[in-house]
This record gives C-alpha cells, structure tokens and sequence, in this order.
C-alpha cells in the first residue's frame, strides 16, 4: 500500500490547496494505519507535507496579491512562537491521548465543513484584528506542534470573522498555516523525528505538484461547497475510526 501514497497525497494536496488548508488531518492518519509510528513518524512527516502544500500554495496566492498581510502576520507570529510548546507536551505525553485529541479537533473541523456555518462577516478594526490573530493564534499554534496540525479548519473562519472575503480568507491561511506548520515541524524534527528519506521525498514531490495545480485552480475558478461536503463527511470517519480504534480499541 505504500507505494500509493503518492498518488493519494497528490490528490488530498490538490484539494486542501484551494481550501486554504494543509491537509494533515489526512496525512498523519494514512501514515499512521499504514505503520508508521504517530509520534515520531506520521507526526513529521504529515508536518513536512502540510508546510510544504500550504507553502506552495501560499507562493501562488501571493503572485495574485490575494493575501492580507495585516491579518496574516499577527496570526503567524503567535502561532510560531506556541508551536514548539505543544511539540514539547507532545513528546511527553502518551500516544493514545494525543491520539484522542487529534480525534476530536478532526472531527470538530469535519462537523464545521458540513454545517455549511459561516460566520458573520466581521467589520473589525486593525486593532482588533490583531488582537483576534494574536489570542487565536496562540491557541491554535498549541495545537498545532501538539497533534501536528496547520489549523487552516479554524484559521479560515476566524479570517473571515476578521473581514475577509472567503477566497482571501482561503488564501491568507495559507500562509499562516506555512507558519505554524514550520515551526511545528522544526520542533518534531529536531527532538523525536524518525525520517524515511525516500517516503519522504516522494510524498513530498506529489504534494508539491498536487498543491500548484489545486492553487491555481482556485485562483482561476472554483465552487467549494460539494467539496467541503464530501471532505467534511471523510475527516469525520477517520475522526470516528482513530477515537475507536486506536483510543478505546487498542
């Protein structure tokens, strides 16, 4: 089954591309069931992978000038400086609660694509929006190094609350999931991480592809909702399949 792993990651980097996301919630799961270890394997690997679809991404939205630097910067910022904290509980903590808590944020970001919930547009000052990046960030950068997630699921709402319209929202997180996905992956690799080079760069090519195509996609046209619908009805399943299987089952 492994040698298919390129293959899905290009197609789970084309999607999550155009949402704004990084995928990870995908990645590490895969990786996981297919026997690699959580905390030193899945964990990295889904982090390099999550930075490098959002990164590529990011590249593209930026030539279209569709990122808002003053939203994205405070965001990225608290996110950076909180992610090596969850890196560090992750590493001192048991598999199966980390496993739990990936579990549950999957699910809630699954719940949130189907519920088809948009919060209401926002109006809110430069102060302000600095404020929500920073307070929010800092959570969300928790959670990140913790489970090894870029955040993107709540990111973009939170962009939108802040004023943004859903395609800057969708492209401004991805540069703040580039953020909060280094600094969570440089704290995993330099403390626990255990590379499968040629996994790696495998995946890594296929994401690298999947990303600049989905990105510019999205930059050209792009309706999301029959999307999120099914991605939402897939990140509950494995959300379901992970809290029963690898937490009460196992």
């Amino acid at each position: 089954m492994m040698y298919l792993v390129p293959l899905i990651f290009f197609i789970i980097s084309f999607i999550f591309s155009m949402l704004g996301m990084g995928g990870s919630q995908l990645y590490i799961p895969i990786l996981f069931w297919l026997g690699m270890d959580f905390k030193t394997e899945a964990i990295p690997l889904g982090m390099l992978l999550n930075v490098v679809n959002s990164s590529s991404a990011a590249v593209t939205y930026m030539r279209k000038r569709l990122i808002e630097w003053k939203v994205a910067i405070p965001f990225s910022i608290s996110m950076v400086i909180f992610a090596p904290l969850g890196t560090w509980l992750n590493i001192n903590l048991p598999v199966k609660p980390i496993i739990l808590i990936f579990g549950i944020f999957t699910g809630m970001a699954g719940i949130l694509m189907l519920s088809g919930w948009r919060p209401k547009k926002g109006k809110l000052s430069s102060g302000k929006r600095i404020i929500l990046g920073l307070s929010a960030g800092s959570i969300l950068g928790l959670f990140a190094g913790l489970i090894g997630r870029g955040g993107g699921s709540f990111v973009v709402p939170l962009l939108y609350i802040a004023g943004l319209e859903p395609k800057l929202a969708a492209a401004t997180s991805s540069i703040v999931v580039t953020c909060s996905g280094t600094s969570s992956f440089l704290s995993h690799i330099l403390t626990a991480a255990k590379p499968d080079y040629l996994i790696w760069i495998s995946t890594v090519l296929s994401v690298l592809l999947g990303s600049q195509l989905g990105s510019r996609f999205m930059v050209a046209k792009l309706k999301t909702n029959s999307i999120k619908t099914i991605f939402g009805i897939i990140l509950i399943m494995i959300s379901a399949i992970l809290i029963i299987k690898d937490v009460f089952l196992s």
